[in-house]
C-alpha cells in the first residue's frame, strides 16, 4: 500500500487546452517506466479546492481559474531515481509542460527504506520457518520414542519404514496447517492494530491509504509454507530416528 506515496505530478501551461492534457497522459501511459497516470482536469481541482474551508473564499473572489490541467504519474517499482530524473526532464522539456514536481531525495529514502524493510522480513521469515522446522522435528521425535514399542512390533510383523512413518508425517501435516491458521489470524489481528497509525503516517506524506490486508497470494504463501514446514520437520525427524528402532528377535 506505499506505491501512492511514490506518485508526482506534471502541471501544464496555464490555459491549455483538456484535449493537450489528455494527449500527454496518452504520451505518458506508453512510457515503461509508467505504470499508471491519472489526469486531473483544472475544473476539477477548482472544485476540490473551493470545498477546502481555507481557499474557499479566497477562489470565490477569483474571475478565472487559476489551476492548471495536471496529470499524477505513478513510476513502476523497480524504477530507479536516475531514471525519473531522466524521465522528469523529458517532460519539462515538452512545449505544453509548465512544471514537474518530483522529489527523487524522498524516492531514494523511500527506496533504501523499503528494500530494508523486504529483507528484514525475508530474514525474518526463514528464521522462523527454521524455528517451526526444529520445534514440529522435536515434537515428532518425542512422539516417535513414545511409540518406540509400538514401532518395534509393527516393523516386527513387517510393517515397512514407509507404512509407519506415514502416521507422523500427517501429525506433521496438522501441526503445520494449524500453525498457519493460527498465524494468519495474529497477522490480521497485528494489522487491524496498525492501520489506523499507518493511515496518519501516510498521510503524513502526501500519499493516498487503502486498508491494509492479506491478499490471496499472501494467503496461499502462508498455508503452503506452513504445511511444508510441518512435513518438512516431520520428515526429518521420522527419517533419522525411525532407522534407529529395530525390532529385537
Amino acid at each position: 500500500g506505499w506505491e501512492g506515496m511514490r506518485d508526482f505530478s506534471v502541471y501544464l501551461t496555464l490555459g491549455g487546452t483538456i484535449e493537450d492534457a489528455s494527449q500527454l497522459r496518452d504520451q505518458i501511459l506508453q512510457l515503461d517506466i509508467v505504470d499508471s497516470a491519472r489526469l486531473i482536469p483544472a475544473d476539477q481541482a477548482l472544485a476540490e479546492l473551493q470545498g477546502d474551508a481555507a481557499f474557499g473564499d479566497l477562489l470565490a473572489a477569483l474571475d478565472d481559474n487559476p489551476l492548471p490541467h495536471a496529470v499524477v504519474v505513478r513510476p513502476k517499482p523497480e524504477a530507479t531515481p536516475d531514471a525519473l530524473m531522466d524521465f522528469q526532464n523529458d517532460l519539462i522539456a515538452r512545449p505544453n509542460v509548465d512544471l514537474v514536481r518530483l522529489d527523487t531525495d524522498w524516492l531514494e529514502r523511500l527506496n533504501a527504506l523499503l528494500e530494508l524493510v523486504r529483507r528484514g522480513v525475508w530474514i525474518a521469515a526463514i528464521l522462523l520457518v527454521g524455528a517451526v522446522i526444529v520445534i514440529i522435528g522435536n515434537t515428532i521425535r518425542l512422539d516417535i520414542q513414545n511409540r518406540r514399542a509400538q514401532i518395534e512390533v509393527s516393523k516386527l510383523l513387517g510393517a515397512s519404514d514407509g507404512f509407519v512413518r506415514r502416521p507422523f508425517l500427517y501429525t506433521g501435516f496438522w501441526y503445520g496447517l494449524c500453525g498457519a491458521i493460527l498465524a494468519l489470524l495474529l497477522l490480521s489481528l497485528s494489522l487491524w492494530l496498525i492501520s489506523g497509525p499507518a493511515e496518519r503516517l501516510v498521510q503524513l506524506y502526501g500519499g493516498g491509504f487503502k486498508p491494509i490486508g492479506i491478499d490471496r497470494l499472501t494467503l496461499l504463501t502462508m498455508l503452503a509454507g506452513g504445511l511444508l514446514a510441518g512435513l518438512g520437520g516431520a520428515w526429518i525427524a521420522v527419517a533419522r530416528h525411525l532407522s534407529d528402532i529395530q525390532p529385537k528377535v
